[in-house]
């Protein structure tokens, strides 16, 4: 089976051109001001009018508003939403339904008494991401580049799909779907030449190992 690769925190158009060179699943735009990532509606639209419809566009937020979603679903072409933040699996029922939009929900482990997210979350989402907690309170959530244990979730029953998370680049990738079983990946800092600047080569050379049947070498 295929590997399906996410490549999230994108901010040029240059990232989307080698997105689509090479032939990501996802693309993700965060709006989350305290990420080094962030961007405003009218720059994320511009950059999002070069991605074709064959990869999905994936709008990140973190414990947002209603307010603030509906400012972002007025102006922004999303097909998923990802909430990255603390929302509780009532308050993604309640966005999911009202906004009748996918959802990806995102989980930090760090133990496997956080394997129990993974159920309570699995009835109210459409995708799980998994990913490692943050380093410290004041990291943001997501893109630090730290890994997890994946041995965590090595042969775990999911019941809804779901990407893997959390310090991946060219260099591991294969590893950790070896072990944790992932067919889908998610990469963010893995791909930066320097914080929140993606490297089109490393784009490139993360779907590629990502799909092949060994480790970068």
């Amino acid at each position: 089976m295929s590997i399906k690769v996410k490549i999230c925190g994108l901010t040029s158009v240059k990232d989307v051109k080698a997105c689509v060179l090479s032939e990501v699943n996802y693309v993700g735009f965060v709006f989350y001001g305290q990420s080094r990532r962030n961007l405003k509606l009218t720059e994320a639209n511009n950059i999002a009018s070069y991605v074709p419809l064959s990869i999905i566009k994936v709008a990140l937020t973190v414990d947002p508003q209603d307010f603030e979603l509906d400012n972002l679903f007025s102006k922004f072409p999303v097909d998923t939403l990802q909430l990255h933040g603390n929302e509780s699996p009532n308050r993604v029922k309640e966005i999911r339904e009202k906004y009748q939009v996918p959802i990806i929900k995102s989980l930090s482990l760090t133990t496997r008494t956080d394997l129990a997210k993974i159920t309570e979350y699995s009835g109210v989402a459409d995708q799980l991401l998994i990913d490692a907690a943050k380093p410290d309170k004041q990291s943001p959530p997501g893109g630090n580049g730290v890994a997890f244990d994946w041995s965590l979730i090595s042969g775990y029953n999911w019941r809804i799909p779901w990407l893997l998370a959390g310090g991946l680049n060219r260099t591991n990738v294969r590893g950790a779907i070896n072990i944790s079983g992932a067919i889908q990946v998610d990469v963010s800092s893995g791909v930066e030449s320097e914080p929140g600047i993606k490297d089109q080569k490393m784009i490139t050379e993360f779907a590629h190992v990502a799909r092949s049947k060994s480790d970068y070498g």
